[in-house]
């Protein structure tokens, strides 16, 4: 017999490190970009649509939540290092992006750039909880 008011405890996270000098709506801005890369690239990770009492339908979301944490320039790079050594699956934003005003672009920008030298300004990944607690650590969660 299975408890259906028991929280739910997840195997896997889903995280957004985002540099902690941002403006607000940069933040904002980021944090949409980089999940949207995840939700298609994982798509077990989306649930089943909504729809409310009237019966008005509305799309799905993720299943699990979303942790948005920060910190500084070195740390996002450190996390960057330890999520692409780890093979998690991972999207990210550089400060190029936000001079940028189409997806093209965007993959252009990325693209122009070693990994180790993109300008980080965030990242998302998915992945077993214990690899992206060892991914973010150091990362405090966002105020």
């Amino acid at each position: 017999m299975t408890d259906d008011l028991a929280p739910v405890r997840f195997d896997t996270k889903i995280a957004v490190l985002l540099r902690d000098d941002l403006q607000t709506w940069q933040r904002l801005n980021v944090t949409a970009f980089l999940v949207s890369g995840l939700g298609t690239a994982v798509p077990e990770l989306v649930g089943e649509p909504y729809a409310d009492a009237d019966g008005t339908p509305y799309l799905p979301m993720f299943r699990q939540p979303v942790l948005v944490l920060e910190g500084g320039k070195e740390m996002l790079t450190t996390a960057h290092t330890r999520a692409v050594g780890r093979g998690v699956a991972l999207s990210v934003f550089t400060s190029d992006l936000f001079s940028t005003g189409n997806d093209r672009d965007n993959r252009a920008a990325v693209r122009a750039v070693r990994r180790d030298g993109m300008d980080l300004v965030g990242l998302a990944v998915h992945g077993p909880r214990n690899a992206l607690d060892k991914i973010l650590k150091g990362a405090s969660m966002h105020s």
